[in-house]
């Protein structure tokens, strides 16, 4: 058993972080509805950050040895990723919903295969390449299907551009932690918190840039005093954002950029059997949708 865990630690990390972003973006999309998109990334990002602090503190791990070279990419993959890729996709999540913004994230794993083949020499075989193509297909067969979410034509329009940035963003990230992380002695703990503080502080100037009147400011204070909305917001960041991220970069550090974003963007598989467990009707689409995905997962553990 562990050596199975130790084989596929990469693979499994990143189905472990899909879990948790499937059931975070439902929260995320009521708690974008009350903070910008910019503010609700700054304010999660800070909160982890806290947490990831805290947890070196407890682990007692000092600063590593990093390169001049990898820090310069963790710090760019943080800015890209989630600097601005969260941003986008919080955006898009207020255009779009969650479906439709996550059938647009599933042009990110292609995207990143191809990235890394091209940057990083990352050759994947046959197999792994047909588990990349199956696993998308099956997801975007579930995230497809009719939906009541509404949006208008501007939404629809605008939704679409920040998803396909979001896409982007999340693709670019991965491969730059990839670069950082394939081949090196850090540790994705300290990886997550190099990128979530780079990220943080293109958001912090993003907003000081910003003109935000001292009403709209008393709002988003206001909100943080709320002991509800404070406590929903922490909980939702230490688990989509600590242990999503740190999941995340344990995934790039030990398997291919392609295989590890195909399996992140998983979520919405994880979403039918909950919706089972409460007793919701899921139409047949759906269940063809997601063994096509398992076949897809099947591939890729079976890769190595």
């Amino acid at each position: 058993m562990s050596s199975l865990l130790t084989t596929f630690r990469g693979e499994l990390a990143a189905l472990s972080a899909a879990l948790i972003w499937a059931i975070a973006s439902v929260v995320y999309i009521s708690l974008g509805q009350q903070l910008s998109p910019l503010r609700l990334n700054l304010i999660k990002g800070l909160i982890a950050i806290g947490f990831l602090l805290l947890t070196l503190l407890l682990q007692g791990k000092l600063l590593p040895h990093v390169s001049p070279t990898a820090l310069g990419l963790l710090c760019l993959s943080g800015v890209v990723g989630i600097g601005f890729g969260d941003t986008a996709y919080f955006e898009a999540l207020n255009c779009l919903g969650a479906r439709r913004t996550l059938a647009l994230e599933s042009i990110a794993p292609p995207l990143a295969a191809v990235m890394a083949l091209v940057f990083l020499q990352e050759r994947l075989t046959v197999g792994a390449w047909l588990g990349i193509a199956l696993t998308i297909a099956g997801v975007a067969w579930v995230v497809v299907e009719r939906t009541t979410e509404a949006a208008t034509q501007p939404q629809l329009w605008r939704g679409t551009g920040f998803g396909l940035l979001a896409a982007l963003g999340q693709a670019s990230g991965a491969v730059l932690s990839r670069a950082a992380l394939a081949g090196t002695t850090i540790d994705p703990l300290w990886s997550a918190f190099i990128r979530l503080v780079a990220g943080g502080l293109v958001l912090l100037l993003w907003l000081l840039v910003q003109q935000r009147s001292a009403q709209t400011l008393n709002q988003d204070l206001k909100l943080l005093r709320s002991p509800r909305f404070l406590f929903i917001l922490t909980g939702t960041a230490f688990a989509s954002t600590y242990l999503a991220i740190w999941l995340q970069q344990i995934s790039l550090k030990y398997t291919a950029a392609g295989i590890a974003q195909a399996l992140s963007t998983t979520s919405p598989l994880f979403v039918i059997p909950l919706a089972i467990a409460l007793g919701e009707k899921v139409s047949p689409r759906a269940i063809v949708g997601v063994l096509i995905a398992l076949v897809g997962i099947w591939l890729l553990l079976s890769w190595k």
